[in-house]
């Protein structure tokens, strides 16, 4: 399965490196390459919302059918069948259409947290070699253990050892020029460097604000997709939980790794809350419904006009005296 991820990256790495071949500035190729990449999946995210808000707007007509037919199982299902017909809705429409964003954000991750490989389309052989070697000077400390972002420290080190004959046997002078140049992109608006870990500086340098802000955009985005999501709100429990839960993980995670990956992250989920609100409000259960009703209407106005009309017995006399009377006086003529 990681297999499946890394390939994906990859292939998304070549859209990434092309945002960076244009801007020269990771922090910003970033941004692009997410924007891209949201635009593509906004079919998906589309019809996922659809296919919520048509579940949402059925739920008081699907709880009436439970509590008739809730000890006879199978006419139950067969009711909800019929209501899910009669309404256009399908139940498991979204299913897939959410599956498929989340496997293309893995894919995402792991082009940002591989640069070397999935990027720069290196050597995975020739990354390692240099992993291992830069790993193995006296006194060098990546600043982490998850050897997932290693690739990304690897780069911050990468122009203090690129001379070394160790680098010069391992890549070529064309290679080596590209990571030089792919290294001195990650200076975000001549600020903030990208390559640092906020736990390598403390709690109380101003990289804290990394996890801090991932802590923050996700739990802000979480929070005002259920307000914008009718179905959301529905969910009790362990699900209220994760409101906090994953938040806080991947804030831990955020301290831990490279600024890079946690960048990544906050804009991923600003850009995701910001895409949520505007196809909420435009597929909303709402609309869904007055849409539904007024495409009936339009079918019971189609319906009626196929119908041949029925003239009632006084009209049919009528009818037929005013025929006899034409019929007259073309003889009379």
């Amino acid at each position: 399965m990681l297999g499946i991820f890394g390939f994906l990256g990859s292939i998304l790495g070549y859209v990434l490196w092309a945002a960076y071949y244009v801007f020269q500035n990771f922090g910003i190729a970033i941004i692009v390459f997410t924007i891209i990449v949201k635009a593509v999946l906004l079919p998906f995210s589309v019809k996922q919302q659809k296919s919520m808000a048509g579940s949402s707007r059925l739920a008081k007509k699907q709880k009436e059918l439970r509590e008739k037919y809730g000890n006879n199982r199978q006419k139950l299902q067969e009711e909800m069948n019929k209501l899910y017909e009669k309404e256009n809705v399908k139940p498991m429409g979204g299913c897939l259409t959410s599956i498929i964003p989340m496997i293309v954000i893995l894919g995402i991750f792991y082009a940002v947290a591989y640069p070397l490989t999935n990027t720069l389309h290196l050597s995975e052989q020739s990354v390692n070699q240099a992993l291992t070697f830069v790993n193995s000077i006296p006194g060098y400390n990546s600043g982490t253990t998850v050897a997932t972002y290693q690739q990304v420290t690897l780069l911050k080190v990468f122009p203090h050892v690129a001379n070394t004959a160790e680098i010069q046997a391992i890549f070529s002078q064309a290679e080596i020029d590209k990571i030089l140049n792919f290294a001195s992109g990650f200076n975000l608006f001549g600020v903030v460097d990208l390559l640092v870990i906020p736990s390598s500086l403390g709690l109380f340098s101003p990289y804290i604000l990394f996890p801090v802000f991932c802590f923050l955009s996700n739990v802000g985005s979480q929070f005002i997709m259920t307000k914008v999501n009718t179905q959301m709100q529905q969910q009790q429990g362990c699900m209220k939980v994760m409101l906090y839960a994953l938040p806080l993980f991947s804030a831990w995670i955020a301290y831990s790794v490279p600024c890079a990956v946690a960048f990544y992250w906050i804009i991923s989920s600003l850009l995701s809350l910001v895409q949520s609100i505007i196809i909420a409000k435009l597929f909303s259960p709402v609309k869904l419904t007055a849409n539904a009703e007024a495409r009936h209407v339009a079918l019971m106005f189609e319906n009626e006009a196929k119908v041949p009309y029925i003239y009632a017995p006084h009209e049919i006399e009528k009818t037929a005296n005013s025929n006899a009377n034409t019929a007259k006086k073309k003889k009379k003529k």
